[in-house]
């Protein structure tokens, strides 16, 4: 498969809720830049996150727009994450359910037709304004 269409399949995953969907399309070595955190390496690591995050937050992704570099090798994704605050997450405000539109940029790099690398940026005081 392309890098679109397997950037398109991670997120059709994601919101199809299907963990192992999504670590199927990740490279054992995967390199994983949290938002506001550190980097974190390897499938486990990666499973360990997605099972935290669904603890805390029901999330869908809308407004996928994909870009590629020429050789296909780097991605980068802009979408909206429609999400619900449902569990606290520890460090954060309390989760009392609280739901968000959030703008976010992801970033690639793909290499032997799996994800190497994911980059997520978005803005937090965005998301602390808004579950308020």
């Amino acid at each position: 498969m392309d890098t679109e269409e397997l950037i398109r399949c991670y997120y059709d995953a994601f919101n199809a809720g299907r963990q192992a969907g999504m670590l199927a399309l990740l490279s054992e070595d995967v390199i994983h830049e949290v938002n506001q955190g550190e980097a974190q390496v390897g499938l486990a690591a990666f499973g360990q996150f997605l099972r935290h995050m669904e603890a805390c937050y029901e999330e869908t992704v809308e407004n996928l727009v994909v870009c590629l570099s020429p050789c296909g090798e780097r991605a980068a994704a802009e979408f909206f994450i429609h999400g619900r605050y449902v569990g606290t997450d520890p460090g954060l405000p309390e989760a009392k359910g609280h739901t968000y539109h959030l703008r976010v940029g992801a970033f690639f790099e793909v290499a032997a037709g799996k994800i190497a690398r994911v980059t997520n940026y978005y803005n937090m005081a965005d998301w602390l304004r808004m579950i308020g």
